[in-house]
């Protein structure tokens, strides 16, 4: 992976349109000030993909007694009781 690109703050404001075009193209751009970075500009993701009502059906088996209480044992531990 490369080293991002570094611009200073006035470049930065300068030619910000021009910045938003190579972070889109997938650049990383470190905006300095001083010398000293300060702000990292990086594309934003779009979600990974749609969500789908029933996309995991017939993959997914979930136990008939799932929200059944659990054993006093188990409870207990959770709160950091004892049975």
């Amino acid at each position: 992976m490369s080293e991002p690109a570094q611009v200073n703050m006035h470049e930065a404001k300068t030619h910000l349109s021009r910045l938003v075009e190579r972070v889109e193209a997938g650049e990383e751009i470190v905006i300095s000030r001083a010398g000293k970075p300060v702000a990292r500009m990086v594309a934003v993701r779009a979600p990974a993909g749609s969500r789908a009502p029933g996309r995991l059906r017939g993959r997914l088996r979930i136990s008939d007694d799932f929200d059944a209480p659990l054993p006093d044992e188990l409870a207990a531990a959770f709160t950091g009781e004892r049975p």
